[in-house]
């Protein structure tokens, strides 16, 4: 059987935070664990965008949440300002912990824990990322060392779109690479822009992370044969959560190879 690299190593990845050898060897050869990271990544940098991480007013919830909680956990102390929960009679029936969802006075709703890995997953991401999104985190690239250009495309609109740029492949003097990409496009309202590479036949396809308009320099994955995957892609995403190509591209150019 093959061990996987544990959720909090996948997150930690999607982070591009550094790894263990051992899991750093497994992460490079599992395609199961390198779209686990893949996914996690989009998940990230999609909040990590500055317009989407304003935090919003606090909503203090009406009593009847916890009052759920506390009936579905067996709690009884109480948060700060909020009422102690009342004890439930000892016949009274247990709270139901399937699929269904239980509807409070106020509107909110009280849902059962997942306990699938994809869960596990998602929670420890969120976990590292709570602790850095302040700072604003998108796809980072390393300072302080000297690179060389090695290939450039222009990124021309597609069907009349507004948005173009430029991309540019860079080798560190360690070998990793890097994309760096310029674009001048419009700001997006409940969207975001993400960036791709993508093989000629536009089926396969390696999602980079949420792209600005401005300038961005990402990581380019170790082992990426860039020959396979010449077409950088501009496409524009929506806020749903799926981390597949919503099919709507602004911006491609292919590089030369």
């Amino acid at each position: 059987m093959v061990q996987h690299c544990l959720p909090e190593q996948l997150a930690l990845a999607a982070l591009r935070e550094p790894l263990p050898d051992d899991d750093a060897f497994h992460l490079a050869a599992c395609d199961l664990c390198r779209a686990e990271v893949a996914s996690l990544r989009r998940a990230v940098e999609a909040v990590s965008v500055p317009e989407l991480a304003d935090p919003g007013p606090s909503v203090t919830p009406p009593p009847a949440v916890w009052g759920a909680i506390a009936a579905a956990t067996g709690v009884t102390a109480a948060p700060a300002g909020m009422t102690a929960p009342v004890a439930a009679a000892p016949s009274a029936a247990a709270p139901s912990v399937g699929p269904s969802s239980e509807e409070t006075p106020g509107g909110a709703q009280v849902l059962p824990f997942r306990t699938r890995r994809r869960g596990l997953v998602l929670v420890a991401a969120a976990a590292v990322a709570g602790a850095v999104l302040g700072a604003g985190v998108t796809a980072v690239v390393r300072s302080g060392e000297s690179t060389e250009a090695l290939t450039a495309v222009a990124l021309d609109p597609l069907d009349d779109e507004q948005a173009s740029g430029r991309a540019e492949v860079l080798v560190r003097e360690d070998g990793s690479r890097a994309l760096q990409v310029d674009l001048d496009a419009p700001a997006l309202d409940g969207e975001y822009y993400e960036l791709w590479l993508i093989e000629p036949q536009v089926v396969d396809m390696v999602p980079l992370g949420v792209l600005r308009p401005g300038s961005q320099t990402f990581e380019l994955p170790a082992g990426l044969d860039l020959g396979e995957y010449p077409l950088v892609d501009v496409s524009v995403e929506p806020l749903d959560g799926d981390p597949t190509h919503s099919g709507i591209s602004v911006a491609r150019g292919e590089l030369d190879t």
